[in-house]
């Protein structure tokens, strides 16, 4: 499922937190979101997922007005990690992953033994797989980031739209978790903080400051020095790993170059 954002504005009170965003994610790609702290991620992204109703623009899931397209149908082909995760009740984590599944169940349907093997699947690829009896209230931060992810993962979605999914996670579930994902073969519009992350796992980058888009293209055409100093406000060389073909970033202080 492609997503078209084509001139979306949105206003919270009086502030304009959104200015005129056209952004697309097609073809099964991994698209990036990045950009300072208050410029705008979360709200853009909620308004992709329907949680805010832009002042201005049209949102399109493949064809269609996000508007018009019934609920049902929205999560039966997206999937949301929103940056912060509550249970109101205590669930163990197969429970909560399993309700990944519930989109695709008919009213009253039971949850097949197809639908317990995807998820049993889910859990082991997000290193779960020993944790599925523990109560949610039991797990750390990282942990329930993964339990997140893993219900995402079991909707089967066409569209996944991600807060920082790496969120919370050392730096051996970062890189997991994102292998996962790009390897889902499925269009992913996701907000990130790690730049490095976004260039090595990215086919394509949104730099967004103060509510606009300002640079957006291949990570090797976006992640300049230049370009982070205008938008992050810091000093920086962008050399390619020879190791890994992966673009490298390495901050320093104006004196201690």
């Amino acid at each position: 499922m492609d997503l078209k954002i084509e001139n979306i504005e949105i206003n919270l009170g009086a502030r304009k937190i959104i200015k005129g965003i056209d952004l697309n994610v097609l073809n099964n790609s991994f698209v990036a979101l990045l950009g300072p702290n208050g410029s705008g991620k979360s709200t853009l992204l909620k308004a992709a997922y329907r949680v805010l109703k832009p002042s201005n623009g049209t949102i399109y899931l493949d064809q269609s007005k996000l508007e018009d397209i019934p609920t049902k149908q929205i999560a039966q082909n997206m999937s949301v990690v929103s940056q912060f995760q509550s249970n109101s009740f205590d669930f163990t984590v197969q429970e909560v992953v399993l309700m990944g599944r519930t989109p695709h169940l008919k009213a009253l349907e039971k949850e097949s033994g197809s639908d317990y093997h995807i998820v049993e699947e889910a859990l082991r690829k997000t290193g779960l797989l020993d944790f599925k009896n523990r109560k949610i209230s039991l797990l750390s931060g990282g942990e329930k980031q993964r339990v997140a992810l893993a219900r995402a993962i079991v909707q089967s979605p066409s569209l996944m739209i991600l807060d920082e999914p790496s969120n919370h996670l050392d730096i051996k579930y970062q890189l997991d978790i994102l292998h996962i994902i790009k390897k889902l073969g499925v269009n992913v519009l996701s907000a990130l903080h790690d730049i490095s992350l976004a260039a090595q796992f990215c086919d394509y980058i949104y730099f967004i400051k103060a509510g606009e888009i300002v640079y957006d293209g291949k990570p090797e055409e976006v992640i300049t020095k230049e370009i982070l100093k205008e938008i992050y406000e810091v000093d920086c060389e962008v050399f390619k790993d020879p190791r890994t073909n992966h673009l490298s970033i390495s901050y320093y202080q104006p004196n201690e170059k």
